[in-house]
């Protein structure tokens, strides 16, 4: 038996590299990879990967939506960032145990102007404020992510 994680590991690499155009297809390579799903299971996972149709010269097929997917990262990466504490230098964010690298990238990713950077260990980020003068609207921004599904 495969785990969520590796079979919807498998659905976003089957889609990255083949054009799929209904479901039975997919279900197909997953079964050519030793995969069985029902077709209510690969809906579920087709919402939490922020799959789409969309249309080719083709017909409709299925493909990652990454405005969607992204979306995803936001709501889990909510979950990972337990607090957030500023000085009048720099901020740091407390993570869930080994998480800190993930949401220390997602923190990267957002390519805001108010931050230099960051540096991430375990369970513990430092953010580095591109100036001092951003820290609480760096800390606002942080709070909103933290608390973007838990209201």
């Amino acid at each position: 038996m495969y785990s969520k994680t590796h079979r919807q590991n498998k659905i976003k690499e089957i889609l990255r590299d083949h054009a799929i155009y209904n479901q039975e297809e997919l279900v197909k390579f997953l079964s050519e990879e030793g995969i069985e799903v029902t077709q209510a299971t690969l809906s579920r996972d087709f919402q939490e990967l922020g799959v789409v149709r969309t249309s080719a010269a083709e017909g409709s097929r299925y493909t990652l939506n990454v405005e969607e997917a992204g979306n995803q990262i936001r709501k889990l990466i909510s979950f990972e960032i337990l607090s957030v504490e500023s000085n009048e230098m720099l901020i740091i964010v407390r993570t869930l145990a080994g998480r800190a690298q993930g949401v220390a990238h997602y923190i990267d990713k957002l390519n805001s102007k108010l931050i230099l950077g960051t540096i991430a260990g375990d369970d513990t980020i430092l953010v580095v404020p591109a100036n001092v003068k951003n820290i609480a609207d760096i800390v606002q921004l942080i709070n909103k992510i933290m608390n973007e599904e838990k209201t």
